[in-house]
């Protein structure tokens, strides 16, 4: 669609250059169509909320003596809705998270280099100089220990 175009009319007075401003900013056509569709598709949505609001309202005013009636049994339900939903959900939880585990475990033992695995070869060698450094302080301290036990009970 082709844009409009005026012909630059030169005018010395006041009303024509607010004409002439006005002929510059027309919208064109296609700026027409969607202007008319936003205001068309937003009544409609307008008029779609309006028809929620009232049915709502009028569904609690109808509801609302069977709500209150049946109130002591509702309660009950949802604890128990809530937690079998929770337990089947932590069920779920736990058994993904057992299944990437035995996964890394895999992956590690048959030497692929999982993520993370670094960090737990770090963390073992770290753990089996721990336990040798104290074994080394058992031996070294538990002769010197065993001796003064001997000094304050001989028959020992």
């Amino acid at each position: 669609m082709a844009e409009r175009q005026y012909p630059a009319a030169r005018s010395s007075t006041a009303a024509g250059s607010i004409i002439q401003k006005l002929r510059e900013h027309a919208p064109n056509s296609t700026q027409l169509a969607g202007l008319a569709t936003l205001v068309v598709s937003g009544g409609i949505l307008l008029l779609l909320a309006g028809l929620t609001l009232t049915a709502t309202v009028l569904s609690l005013i109808f509801f609302a003596p069977l709500i209150l009636i049946s109130s002591p049994v509702w309660f009950p339900i949802g604890v128990l809705i809530f937690i079998v939903v929770s337990g089947f959900l932590s069920f779920l939880g736990f058994g993904v998270a057992a299944v990437a585990a035995a996964s890394w475990l895999y992956r590690y033992f048959r030497g692929f280099h999982p993520v993370g695995s670094n960090r737990f070869e770090f963390a073992r060698t770290r753990i089996a100089d721990t336990a040798g450094q104290m074994k080394d302080y058992a031996r070294e301290y538990g002769g010197y220990l065993h001796a003064k036990v001997k000094d304050a009970a001989p028959s020992a």
